[in-house]
């Protein structure tokens, strides 16, 4: 039986979490804006501003391409959330359209909001996890894009 643990990839483009970068422990640590490494020095010096390096371990985090899937992600789980709300409730209570956007606008927003750092951080952990978005531990330079 195989190792399915090792951190080379099997075949060309297909990587594997391993045993010293657990994928669920980093994705967690992430969600929970800590260093997917450590899990004590924090991921943000702003809103979704990541930082350079943790604090606590030394991890260099500013090399992460997270971007555009903790939005997508934001976006997918935030519209099932009100998509699914909305239809409850007009299901159940007769709302007018005025009432309707008091409630789901600022669900929405704050939806939004409270998700999208956790979300990027899970994305940095998973990167992490993985060995994607300069996190391997090859000194080669990742290929630039732009």
């Amino acid at each position: 039986m195989s190792d399915t643990h090792n951190a080379a990839p099997a075949e060309a483009g297909e990587w594997r979490p391993s045993a010293d970068r657990p994928l669920g422990t980093s994705l967690w640590r992430g969600f929970k804006c800590r260093c997917p490494r450590c899990g004590e020095g924090r991921l943000f010096k702003g809103f979704v501003k990541s930082v350079h390096e943790c604090d606590a371990c030394g991890l260099e985090i500013h090399h992460h391409r997270a971007d555009d899937l903790p939005p997508y992600l934001t976006i997918f789980i935030v519209g099932h959330i009100v998509v699914a709300g909305f239809m409850a409730v007009e299901e159940t209570v007769q709302l007018t359209m005025w009432q309707h956007l008091a409630v789901w606008v600022p669900v929405t927003v704050l939806l939004s909001l409270a998700l999208m750092q956790p979300l990027k951080g899970a994305t940095i952990g998973l990167q992490w996890a993985l060995r994607m978005g300069g996190f391997s531990d090859t000194a080669e330079p990742e290929e630039e894009f732009g």
